[in-house]
Protein backbone atom coordinates (compact mmCIF):
# COMPACT_ATOMS: atom_id res chain seq x y z
CA UNK A 1 0.00 0.00 0.00
CA UNK A 2 2.72 2.44 0.82
CA UNK A 3 5.66 1.20 -1.30
CA UNK A 4 8.20 4.24 -1.28
CA UNK A 5 8.24 7.90 1.25
CA UNK A 6 10.07 11.27 0.06
CA UNK A 7 9.69 14.05 2.71
CA UNK A 8 11.98 15.56 4.85
CA UNK A 9 13.91 13.99 7.91
CA UNK A 10 12.30 15.00 11.15
CA UNK A 11 13.13 12.92 14.04
CA UNK A 12 15.86 9.93 14.66
CA UNK A 13 15.12 7.51 17.00
CA UNK A 14 17.10 4.55 16.87
CA UNK A 15 15.69 2.24 15.31
CA UNK A 16 12.68 4.59 14.27
CA UNK A 17 12.61 7.66 11.99
CA UNK A 18 9.89 10.11 11.89
CA UNK A 19 9.62 11.47 8.13
CA UNK A 20 7.44 15.15 7.49
CA UNK A 21 5.85 13.71 4.44
CA UNK A 22 3.61 17.66 3.11
CA UNK A 23 2.69 17.65 6.44
CA UNK A 24 2.05 14.32 7.71
CA UNK A 25 4.62 12.65 9.73
CA UNK A 26 5.16 9.08 9.04
CA UNK A 27 6.94 6.66 12.07
CA UNK A 28 9.30 4.26 10.25
CA UNK A 29 11.39 1.67 11.75
CA UNK A 30 14.54 0.81 10.18
CA UNK A 31 17.34 -1.45 10.06
CA UNK A 32 20.69 0.16 11.34
CA UNK A 33 22.55 0.01 8.10
CA UNK A 34 20.00 2.24 6.78
CA UNK A 35 20.06 4.64 10.01
CA UNK A 36 23.56 5.30 9.81
CA UNK A 37 22.87 6.27 6.10
CA UNK A 38 20.29 8.73 6.46
CA UNK A 39 21.31 13.02 6.12
CA UNK A 40 20.84 14.98 8.63
CA UNK A 41 17.35 16.19 10.42
CA UNK A 42 15.72 18.60 8.41
CA UNK A 43 17.25 17.47 4.98
CA UNK A 44 15.24 15.22 2.30
CA UNK A 45 15.08 11.24 1.99
CA UNK A 46 13.57 8.59 0.37
CA UNK A 47 13.21 5.48 1.85
CA UNK A 48 11.88 2.29 -0.25
CA UNK A 49 9.44 1.01 2.42
CA UNK A 50 7.02 -2.08 3.86
CA UNK A 51 3.75 -2.13 5.23
CA UNK A 52 2.57 -4.53 7.75
CA UNK A 53 -0.89 -4.18 8.70
CA UNK A 54 -1.62 -6.28 12.14
CA UNK A 55 -4.51 -6.93 14.24
CA UNK A 56 -3.41 -4.90 16.65
CA UNK A 57 -0.77 -2.42 14.91
CA UNK A 58 -0.17 -0.97 11.52
CA UNK A 59 4.03 -0.44 11.25
CA UNK A 60 6.10 0.69 8.27
CA UNK A 61 9.45 -0.58 8.05
CA UNK A 62 11.87 1.63 5.70
CA UNK A 63 15.23 1.22 3.10
CA UNK A 64 17.74 3.11 1.26
CA UNK A 65 17.37 0.49 -1.31
CA UNK A 66 15.26 -1.81 -3.13
CA UNK A 67 17.71 -4.64 -2.61
CA UNK A 68 17.16 -4.10 1.35
CA UNK A 69 13.82 -4.15 1.10
CA UNK A 70 13.61 -7.43 -1.10
CA UNK A 71 15.93 -8.97 1.51
CA UNK A 72 13.86 -8.10 4.80
CA UNK A 73 10.29 -9.66 2.65
CA UNK A 74 12.18 -13.12 1.78
CA UNK A 75 13.20 -13.09 5.90
CA UNK A 76 9.82 -12.08 6.86
CA UNK A 77 8.39 -14.89 4.59
CA UNK A 78 10.31 -17.48 6.85
CA UNK A 79 8.40 -19.46 9.95
CA UNK A 80 9.70 -17.90 13.22
CA UNK A 81 11.42 -14.86 11.27
CA UNK A 82 9.08 -11.49 11.88
CA UNK A 83 9.87 -7.99 11.04
CA UNK A 84 12.32 -7.65 14.54
CA UNK A 85 14.30 -10.36 13.55
CA UNK A 86 14.25 -9.45 9.97
CA UNK A 87 15.23 -6.18 10.81
CA UNK A 88 18.21 -7.23 12.85
CA UNK A 89 19.25 -9.15 10.60
CA UNK A 90 19.77 -6.61 8.42
CA UNK A 91 21.44 -4.06 11.77
CA UNK A 92 24.04 -6.48 11.83
CA UNK A 93 25.24 -7.36 7.52
CA UNK A 94 24.39 -5.88 4.77
CA UNK A 95 21.74 -6.96 2.22
CA UNK A 96 24.97 -8.20 0.09
CA UNK A 97 26.96 -9.67 3.39
CA UNK A 98 23.66 -11.84 4.18
CA UNK A 99 23.90 -12.78 0.32
CA UNK A 100 26.73 -14.03 0.03
CA UNK A 101 26.62 -15.88 3.51
CA UNK A 102 23.63 -17.70 2.17
CA UNK A 103 25.48 -18.68 -0.90
CA UNK A 104 28.44 -20.01 1.26
CA UNK A 105 26.57 -21.38 3.74
CA UNK A 106 28.12 -19.84 6.76
CA UNK A 107 26.15 -19.94 9.47
CA UNK A 108 28.63 -18.54 11.68
CA UNK A 109 28.32 -15.05 10.30
CA UNK A 110 24.50 -15.22 11.59
CA UNK A 111 25.01 -16.37 14.44
CA UNK A 112 27.17 -13.27 15.24
CA UNK A 113 23.43 -10.85 15.03
CA UNK A 114 22.06 -10.64 17.86
CA UNK A 115 19.01 -12.68 18.66
CA UNK A 116 19.73 -15.24 16.12
CA UNK A 117 20.82 -18.73 17.26
CA UNK A 118 21.80 -21.73 16.01
CA UNK A 119 18.94 -23.00 14.58
CA UNK A 120 17.29 -20.18 13.31
CA UNK A 121 20.59 -19.34 11.46
CA UNK A 122 20.27 -22.79 9.78
CA UNK A 123 16.83 -22.60 8.82
CA UNK A 124 17.58 -19.08 7.25
CA UNK A 125 20.49 -20.65 5.07
CA UNK A 126 17.84 -23.63 3.84
CA UNK A 127 15.86 -21.16 3.59
CA UNK A 128 16.91 -18.51 1.94
CA UNK A 129 19.11 -20.43 -0.63
CA UNK A 130 18.43 -19.32 -4.31
CA UNK A 131 16.34 -16.67 -3.15
CA UNK A 132 18.51 -13.86 -2.99
CA UNK A 133 19.67 -12.57 -6.20
CA UNK A 134 23.14 -12.90 -7.44
CA UNK A 135 22.93 -8.88 -7.85
CA UNK A 136 22.82 -9.03 -3.61
CA UNK A 137 26.52 -10.23 -3.83
CA UNK A 138 29.42 -8.69 -2.61
CA UNK A 139 31.36 -6.62 -5.84
CA UNK A 140 34.92 -8.22 -5.81
CA UNK A 141 33.61 -11.62 -3.79
CA UNK A 142 34.02 -15.06 -5.76
CA UNK A 143 31.13 -17.48 -6.40
CA UNK A 144 31.89 -20.72 -4.74
CA UNK A 145 31.28 -23.96 -6.07
CA UNK A 146 29.05 -26.62 -3.54
CA UNK A 147 32.67 -28.29 -3.33
CA UNK A 148 34.40 -25.35 -2.27
CA UNK A 149 31.57 -24.45 0.32
CA UNK A 150 32.02 -28.01 1.79
CA UNK A 151 35.39 -27.29 2.19
CA UNK A 152 35.31 -23.67 3.92
CA UNK A 153 32.33 -25.56 6.57
CA UNK A 154 34.63 -28.47 7.08
CA UNK A 155 37.90 -25.73 7.67
CA UNK A 156 35.30 -23.51 10.21
CA UNK A 157 34.45 -27.07 11.99
CA UNK A 158 38.05 -27.93 12.70
CA UNK A 159 38.39 -24.12 14.17
CA UNK A 160 39.94 -22.27 11.60
CA UNK A 161 38.00 -18.91 11.23
CA UNK A 162 36.35 -17.55 8.21
CA UNK A 163 38.73 -15.39 6.68
CA UNK A 164 41.63 -18.08 6.47
CA UNK A 165 39.16 -20.60 5.75
CA UNK A 166 38.65 -18.14 2.63
CA UNK A 167 42.26 -17.47 1.98
CA UNK A 168 42.66 -21.17 1.85
CA UNK A 169 39.99 -21.63 -0.60
CA UNK A 170 41.52 -18.84 -3.18
CA UNK A 171 44.92 -21.18 -3.05
CA UNK A 172 43.05 -24.40 -4.38
CA UNK A 173 41.76 -25.40 -8.19
CA UNK A 174 37.89 -24.52 -8.90
CA UNK A 175 37.26 -28.33 -9.91
CA UNK A 176 38.70 -29.92 -6.55
CA UNK A 177 36.81 -32.00 -4.79
CA UNK A 178 35.64 -31.93 -1.56
CA UNK A 179 38.07 -34.65 0.47
CA UNK A 180 40.76 -33.75 -1.59
CA UNK A 181 40.09 -29.89 -1.20
CA UNK A 182 40.31 -30.48 2.56
CA UNK A 183 43.81 -32.11 2.62
CA UNK A 184 45.50 -29.63 0.03
CA UNK A 185 43.82 -26.49 2.13
CA UNK A 186 44.93 -28.02 5.75
CA UNK A 187 48.52 -28.33 4.34
CA UNK A 188 48.23 -24.78 3.08
CA UNK A 189 47.24 -23.73 6.14
CA UNK A 190 49.72 -25.49 8.14
CA UNK A 191 52.57 -23.55 6.74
Amino acid sequence: MIGRLTGTLAEKSPPQILIDVNGVGYEVDVPMSTFYNLPHLGERVTLHTHFVVREDAQLLYGFLTPAERETFRQLIRITGVGPRIALAVLSGMSAGELAQAVSTQQAGRLVKVPGIGKKTAERLLLELKGKLGPDLALPGAAVQTDAQSDIVQALIALGYNEKEAAAAIKLLPVDIGVSDGIKAALKSLAK
